[in-house]
């Protein structure tokens, strides 16, 4: 995937990036030239935007629509013509906005225009024709970040809120993309200046009218922002599986009704229901949203020695499963008590959550006595056929996988990517550092080297310091258009 700013003349020619205190921009403009992509999936629909944004936008308006310019913010009918030989494209809305009041910040024209696969394309090729360039995948997010209209969490944010699955990935992106979490770490970052503040003025100015900070007040202070960027380096192991999908494997000997209980939690029929063991031999996956929360549900083969080579691959591919497993439904069926290597399995996996789920309980008379399994994180007894049980399974799962996130409600800031959750525990180690220097009597001056480089790893959280390779890594996970 081509890297959204590189090559030609891409928006880093010439860019001045961005300077901050706290989690205000002071920028410079960002010298650009003007890029146009289809901003809208291609195919049948009512409408389909074209976007066109840099200096030369309201000359690429001009050549397609003639000197007609409409009022910035207002969506005005006109006729969309070709600039090279004047014919009819479409007549649709165009709408202008004047930077720096723009998503970019720059001069962005908006073309609607009928959907389909043709129209727009020919609309971009007449864009193009006037003098704007193809944008690259994240362009436009990428120019908002260098022209401060957005942070990187923000820009991140884009991207979930545009390919999230579930409900509450749109809500955390939401509450990022409100700087929710901008604002927080900000926040922390704040802390830490005013930190390093009090300490120049105990070292440089102990004999001051105005008493320094006592030190141990300062030790206090380090401790209180580690221990807040420990709680929220916490939320990034269920806050990057909202983006992912907590891995739900469906385990079990042949027979135990894995593939009606998978078929019965999607709501549709994926997978095969026969009484033959062994019907299954691959897995099947598919996301699901509990309460809100994506769960990547995973149908596996019966567990059980084999002869049959693709069966016995079946069963090696289950394995690989259940190690890259975040929560695992063991289905036993109700008639009968759990063997002793159903205990095993589940004595063997105590760093998964191992849920006991009796199946087929239209099929029995009651559930078996002995239904008991120390470490089972919960048991449950269903039904794929009348849907007993399966309300009260749906509920556990989320609760059982993201119960941080359950406790902590939708509006708390929670880390949603590799990239933050490192950046937080880098800056907290710092900050560690920082502390247990002081309490080891270190002097201050020697033990102040370890708060700038706290500031500077969540001033690269926000994007606030310029590290090329993080931009590129952010914003190649974009589609063209955004």
């Amino acid at each position: 995937m081509a890297r959204a700013g590189t090559g030609g003349e891409g928006p880093r020619q010439g860019a001045l990036l961005v300077r901050c205190t706290g989690s205000s921009h002071e920028e410079a403009p960002v010298k650009t030239d003007t890029i146009a992509a289809i901003a809208t999936a291609l195919g049948p629909s009512g409408v389909a935007i074209v976007r066109v944004s840099g200096p030369a936008a309201g000359g690429v308006l001009r050549a397609l629509c003639g000197e007609a310019s409409p009022e910035p913010r207002v969506a005005s009918l006109l006729a969309i013509r070709h600039p090279r030989d004047g014919r009819l494209l479409d007549r649709g809305l165009v709408t202008r906005f004047v930077g720096p009041d723009s998503y970019t910040g720059e001069d962005v024209v908006e073309f609607s225009c009928h959907g389909g696969y043709l129209t727009p394309r020919l609309v971009l090729e007449a864009c193009l024709a006037a003098g704007a360039r193809e944008a690259q995948p994240g362009e436009f997010t990428r120019r908002a970040y260098l022209n401060g209209r957005l942070d990187l969490i923000q820009a991140e944010a884009v991207v979930d809120l545009v390919e999230g699955r579930s409900p509450r990935l749109r809500q955390a992106a939401l509450h990022q993309l409100e700087r929710g979490l901008s604002d927080r770490v900000a926040d922390l970052r704040g802390r830490l200046v005013g930190l390093e503040a009090r300490l120049v003025h105990h070292i440089d100015f102990p004999d001051e009218d105005d008493q320094p900070v006592p030190i141990e007040e300062i030790a206090a202070e380090a401790e209180a922002v580690a221990a807040a960027l420990g709680a929220l380096a916490r939320t990034a192991p269920e806050g990057e599986l909202l983006r992912e999908g907590a891995v739900t494997v469906l385990a079990g000997v042949p027979n135990a009704g894995k593939s009606s209980l998978f078929n019965a939690l999607l709501g549709v029929e994926r997978a095969i229901v026969t009484e033959v063991p062994g019907t299954t031999r691959d897995a099947l996956d598919a996301v699901v949203s509990l309460d809100g929360f994506p769960f990547r549900l995973v149908d596996t083969a019966g567990l059980r020695e084999s002869d049959d080579p693709v069966e016995r691959i079946g069963v090696e591919v289950a394995g690989r499963w259940l190690e890259a497993a975040d929560v695992v439904l063991l289905c036993v069926p109700a008639r009968r008590a759990p063997s002793d290597e159903e205990r095993r399995f589940v004595a063997e996996r105590a760093e998964v959550p191992v849920v006991l789920v009796r199946t087929q309980a239209d099929l029995a008379d009651g559930v078996a006595a002995g239904g008991e399994v120390p470490g089972a994180a919960a048991s449950v007894t269903v039904s794929a056929v009348d849907g007993r049980g399966l309300d009260e399974l749906r509920a556990a799962l989320p609760r059982l996988v993201f119960a941080g996130l359950v406790e902590a409600g939708s509006d708390a800031p929670v880390l949603t990517r590799a990239r933050q959750r490192a950046a937080v525990e880098a800056a907290r180690e710092h900050v560690c550092a920082f502390a247990r220097a002081l309490a080891e009597g270190v002097p201050a001056d020697l033990a102040a080297t370890h708060l700038r480089p706290a500031e500077s790893e969540l001033e690269a959280l926000l994007g606030t310091i310029d590290r090329e390779e993080v931009l590129d890594r952010v914003f190649a996970d974009f589609c063209v258009g955004k």
